[in-house]
């Protein structure tokens, strides 16, 4: 997945593959369409996210990543959307807490990026990550699956 995505015309998109993983293992996420998913942050995301729920407000310059997949019935995997969530400057969005989302999909085209191609398709990120405005608009992978 990591190579699929190489091609999209997003910096994020090029760099998670050497982002810092925070799930032990893959876990199936109910919100991004019932697919595996493991949860990755760049060097500047590091230590705040790591603090999970403790976390005020992630730095400017954070990137979020989350591969996701799904296991067929015959036991073949296939790939599925890489979602990314990066903190803008201050003043860049402030109904998404100034965060941008992005989706990319497997073949490693860009499905959409927030104030940006398809922007109104990704209208469920926001719809879905306003419930977590008192933690900076994020949502953390269950404790039992934590590497840090």
């Amino acid at each position: 997945m990591v190579a699929a995505t190489q091609g999209a015309d997003l910096f994020a998109a090029k760099r998670w593959g050497s982002f810092d993983r925070y799930s032990s293992v893959s876990y199936r996420s109910d919100t991004h369409g019932g697919r595996l998913v493991n949860n990755y942050g760049n060097h500047i995301a590091g230590a705040a996210y790591g603090k999970y729920e403790d976390v005020a407000r992630m730095p400017t310059g954070s990137i979020l990543a989350k591969d996701s997949f799904v296991v067929n019935g015959n036991g073949t995997v296939s790939a599925g959307p890489l979602f990314l969530m990066e903190k803008m400057v201050n003043g860049f969005n402030g109904d998404t807490g100034d965060w941008r989302y992005a989706m990319v999909m497997p073949d490693g085209s860009l499905f959409g990026v927030t104030g940006g191609k398809n922007s109104a398709g990704l209208q469920f990120c926001h719809d879905c990550h306003i419930a977590a405005e008192d933690n900076d608009m994020m949502f953390f992978l269950p404790s039992e699956y934590r590497s840090r």
